[in-house]
């Protein structure tokens, strides 16, 4: 049986938002997952062809300005043509480290997904206010819920 590929594509600036990529990657790396190849990039080295080869994604961003990362934003531009009419119902999830509320973020990136119909394996997850342990936790939980999905063949 061949490997299923999880792309995740995160913004990772800080000591914080680092952990929570590790533990989207540790979660998806879970030793129980058995036909599912992790493969992680940041926005700025990930484009088209990483999506194309890909059977779902996670997106992971920071909260700036109420809107994502620039990097992500960049992402988005220079694959949304090349992957549009390819990977209609990608399955994907969406991390938002938001210092704020994040809605604004999760509107933004919902509204890019709703137009590359890529299909959402669940609500965003949005990590808002001061830092807490727990963010890492939710991180992992993540990145396992969306691997075991794929290896199931669930989505």
């Amino acid at each position: 049986m061949s490997s299923k590929i999880l792309l995740i594509v995160a913004h990772a600036p800080s000591d914080n938002t680092r952990a929570l990529r590790d533990a989207v990657i540790r979660g998806a790396s879970h030793a129980d997952i058995e036909a599912v190849e992790v493969r992680c990039k940041p926005p700025l080295e990930a484009g088209p062809e990483d999506v194309l080869a890909a059977d779902a994604i996670i997106l992971g961003t920071t909260e700036n300005l109420g809107y994502m990362s620039g990097a992500l934003k960049d992402f988005f531009d220079r694959s949304y043509y090349p992957v549009l009419e390819l990977k209609q119902g990608l399955p994907c999830a969406l991390y938002i480290r938001a210092g704020m509320d994040g809605t604004g973020t999760r509107r933004a990136v919902e509204s890019i997904v709703t137009g590359l119909r890529w299909n959402w394996v669940q609500p965003p997850l949005t990590l808002r206010g001061d830092w807490q342990a727990d963010f890492v936790a939710q991180a992992e939980e993540l990145g396992l819920y969306m691997a075991a999905g794929l290896d199931n063949s669930v989505f």
